[in-house]
């Protein structure tokens, strides 16, 4: 279902952040970001002189290395596109974020590391967007181990009750909420009432 007809507008500003998930052939993981900001009218910019409609203002890349449990191992940031000469002295910086964890509290301590002075507002704000990437590309991974953790420990004779845990995922959004359709179907054991 499409937004409603806006009203007549024209187009002043295009941010495009394109983020990806990959699995290496080493076992880990690549989050990759791609953002480019453009204009829809030619300006003049103070560090770079004119620049064109639909030339890049910002271009920018950023690849964060994973392992499956969330450690970041290296981070590396690239600008090919800046309005200010000394832009690009911030993506060394974002090296710093090596030996973060993603997960909770991952946003504040990627402020802390590579924040105001230290680092770019525009890579430092497509990296929470990256946190949630990481989830999803490795979703379907962690699901994988677990089953294969759950089974050969059902083939040692141990009891696996996987009804203790409490999904991670409910309370995150509203198709997560305790008490929603997609809870009671995915999780049909959890009770809402006695967890929450």
């Amino acid at each position: 279902m499409p937004l409603s007809e806006p009203a007549e507008r024209n187009l002043l500003h295009l941010r495009d952040i394109q983020l990806r998930g990959y699995q290496r052939k080493d076992g880990l993981f690549d989050i990759e970001a791609h953002l480019v900001d453009t204009k829809s009218y030619g300006f003049n910019n103070e560090g770079r002189g004119w620049i064109e409609p639909g030339e890049a203002l910002h271009g920018m890349w950023i690849r964060m290395t994973i392992t499956e449990d969330f450690e970041v191992l290296s981070c590396e940031a690239a600008s090919d596109f800046t309005p200010y000469d000394i832009c690009p002295a911030a993506a060394p910086n974002f090296a710093r974020l090596a030996g973060l964890k993603i997960g909770p509290g991952f946003v504040r301590a990627v402020n802390e590391r590579v924040g105001g002075i230290h680092g770019c507002t525009h890579l430092r704000e497509v990296i929470g967007q990256m946190g949630t990437v990481a989830f999803q590309t490795l979703y379907p991974v962690r699901r994988q181990r677990e089953v294969e953790q759950a089974a050969a420990r059902r083939a040692a004779g141990e009891a696996v009750d996987e009804k203790k845990v409490r999904p991670a995922l409910i309370g995150t959004c509203i198709a997560y909420a305790p008490d929603s359709p997609v809870v009671k179907q995915r999780w049909p054991w959890y009770e809402p009432e006695k967890a929450e």
